[in-house]
């Protein structure tokens, strides 16, 4: 969580402790700041070696458990206050709540590096009372911390004890800590913290810890600003002047050494000015955002270290930016337009508009309809700002010969058909969309859309002013005419018609009107004596043009086959012989054995059988024939009988 360091303005410490033993000068940046983490951090225990206590994720730890939490509530009979957020309110911010183990122990150790010897830090920690005073019949055991310094042997440097921390009537954080100085040649504590109290069956005990800080503390240091203490510069960017920065140190230092320091994200970190280490440093006038700027204080033996500073209080410098200056995109305009004056970026500006005829305006971006030659001339623009930062602006208008473009009214055309497009006016043509035009910078192209579509029409004249006009192109759809596959078919057989059509017709009818059972439907039943073409047509409830598709019929007279002959020599039916082969001069026959075995094969054509195989004649018998017409039709089969 983000914790803000406040009131280093006063020359006072910022925070009333219980007791007075912290810094009253001036504090430096935390070489340790232990805050718990937040709900922007992995919610994990503390690291091993840190604690004696066991973890739990619960926010009511029981006995020798401790949670790191952001909200504690309800826990063992509504005997705790309700705790939200850590000590500075932050409601995700979190911290260490402890249910103390059944015997005094030491239940915190961290190591401290980066000390500096011979410097004297504050040691300080925020701690609660979470024990309502009613809970345990108002006998509860006070929480007792003592605070103490070693070196890597043992031997303890420091201690402080805080002494009972007493119940409140609601949750109270409160600063806890203790000044020591960092003995020569050291660099390096352990800090522990003892509960004093016993905790188990003994009823209390609980309390939260947040905000471990370890600071060097010196005298009390002021950053005069123009000669005072002041928190806030605000002023507008145009206003501005140097600002002269003056260090005060009220207390002894041996070799006090200086170093400003600049913030540009409002104070989470500070980086040193480059060559501002005297003790007065001028501001120069920069462009808009927040500068914060404090001194940093350190003797000269400890340069090299940053842990060793203290600083002054925090003067933040507000500068208010102008309104950025964004003049129209457009200095001219067309007679019979509407002209849009387009100013700066910023919602919560106020802006006073004057200019020729008569013109004012106090809205952000004003319009001036039908602009006219009249409306010629310098206008001007004040914006102030919400931090009452203004900017004036002027710019000028000419006003020039506005375009004009008319169109036809539309149409409505079938699909497949064109239309010519009409427009009138002076200057240069563009149609969009560029789809289906003969030409789109033509006033009169041809349009063949497939589909209805909108064509618009840009105008542009010798002035560069624009006019446009839409114009409707409906497209009344084709309706789709399928007759079918071309069909053979042997004479006096019927078939039937395959017609599909798709769309919206007003009707259907098939041509010629012979041999057909019924023109008026798609799939009609025909017996046609001859070869002949059947025409589907199909119209259009728009009166858009009869479409028409034709389907062959191919007519074939069939085969006269006898099913036997005898070739004994009596010259009757001595030769099997098919009439009308003559009209299938593709055709071919095959003849069969009833084992399979082929016994005859020609062009029907010539089919002129005898009955004999290889000089000999065929046993008495039922034979088996295939004859392919070469017509794209099925064979024809069947059996025919020898005699004798």
């Amino acid at each position: 969580m983000t914790k803000i360091l406040t009131g280093i303005i006063v020359l006072l410490c910022c925070v009333q402790s219980t007791v007075a033993q912290v810094c009253s000068g001036s504090l430096g940046d935390p070489i340790i700041w232990v805050t718990f983490g937040s709900d922007a951090t992995p919610k994990v225990p503390l690291r091993s070696g840190i604690t004696n206590l066991s973890y739990t994720g619960s926010g009511c730890p029981a006995d020798a458990q401790y949670a790191i939490t952001n909200m504690s509530f309800g826990c063992w009979g509504n005997t705790w206050h309700l705790m939200v957020g850590d000590h500075t309110g932050d409601v995700g911010g979190r911290f260490m709540i402890i249910n103390a183990s059944p015997d005094p122990s030491i239940f915190y150790v961290d190591t401290i590096k980066g000390l500096c010897s011979g410097v004297t830090y504050e040691m300080a920690a925020f701690v609660a009372n979470v024990l309502k005073p009613s809970s345990c019949g108002g006998k509860g055991v006070l929480p007792n911390l003592t605070f103490t310094l070693e070196n890597k042997s043992g031997t303890i440097l420091h201690s402080y004890q805080t002494g009972d921390i007493a119940t409140e009537s609601q949750k109270v954080w409160k600063k806890l800590g203790t000044m020591f100085t960092v003995p020569a040649g050291m660099d390096e504590m352990i800090m522990r913290i003892t509960n004093n109290a016993p905790g188990g069956v003994n009823c209390g005990n609980d309390f939260a810890l947040d905000d471990i800080t370890f600071r060097a503390c010196g005298p009390v240091v002021a950053a005069l600003a123009n000669g005072s203490i002041t928190q806030y510069f605000d002023v507008c960017e145009h206003l501005q002047q140097p600002i002269q920065f003056e260090v005060k140190i009220q207390g002894q230092m041996n070799r006090p050494l200086i170093q400003w320091q600049l913030s540009r994200d409002t104070g989470k970190t500070f980086q040193d000015i480059s060559g501002e280490r005297n003790a007065v440093f001028i501001r120069n006038n920069t462009s808009g955002g927040v500068y914060q700027y404090r001194a940093m204080i350190y003797d000269a033996v400890n340069a090299g270290s940053p842990s060793c500073r203290f600083s002054s209080n925090v003067t933040q410098v507000n500068i208010n930016p102008l309104p950025a200056q964004k003049l129209p995109t457009r200095f001219f305009g067309c007679t019979g337009s509407d002209f849009y004056i387009q100013s700066v970026e910023g919602a919560a500006y106020q802006y006073e508009w004057i200019g020729p005829n008569g013109f004012k305006s106090s809205i952000r971006d004003p319009i001036i309809r039908n602009i006219q030659y009249a409306d010629s001339g310098l206008y001007q623009v004040t914006i102030l700002t919400d931090k009452a930062c203004s900017r004036t602006d002027s710019f000028y208008i000419r006003v020039y010969p506005g375009a004009h473009v008319t169109v036809d009214t539309g149409s409505t055309i079938c699909e497949g058909s064109s239309v010519t497009l009409q427009a009138s006016g002076v200057g240069s043509f563009v149609w969009l969309p560029n789809i289906a035009l003969s030409n789109n910078t033509l006033s009169t192209p041809i349009a063949k859309p497939i589909e209805t579509t909108y064509y618009q029409v840009m105008l542009s004249n010798q002035y560069g002013c624009k006019d446009s006009a839409v114009v409707l192109i409906r497209v009344r759809p084709e309706v789709k005419v399928d007759a079918g596959a071309d069909i053979s078919m042997f004479e006096g057989d019927t078939v039937s018609l395959k017609g599909k059509i798709t769309g919206e017709p007003a009707g259907y009818y098939w041509l010629p009107d012979r041999w057909i059972n019924n023109a008026q439907t798609l799939q009609p039943v025909i017996s046609p004596q001859e070869n002949i073409q059947y025409i589907l047509n199909a119209t259009s409830p728009y009166g858009c043009p009869i479409q028409q598709d034709v389907v062959q019929i191919f007519v074939y007279k069939k085969l006269r086959i006898p099913n036997s002959f005898s070739p004994n020599g009596d010259g009757i039916h001595d030769r099997w012989v098919i009439e009308n082969a003559n009209l299938y001069p593709n055709a071919t026959v095959s003849v069969f054995s009833r084992s399979g075995r082929l016994v005859y094969t020609a062009n029907v054509n010539a089919s002129n059988w005898d009955g004999y195989l290889q000089g000999k004649l065929l046993p008495v018998g039922t034979y088996y024939y295939v004859i392919d017409l070469g017509i794209n039709r099925p064979p024809v089969t069947g059996w025919i009988w020898l005699i004798w």
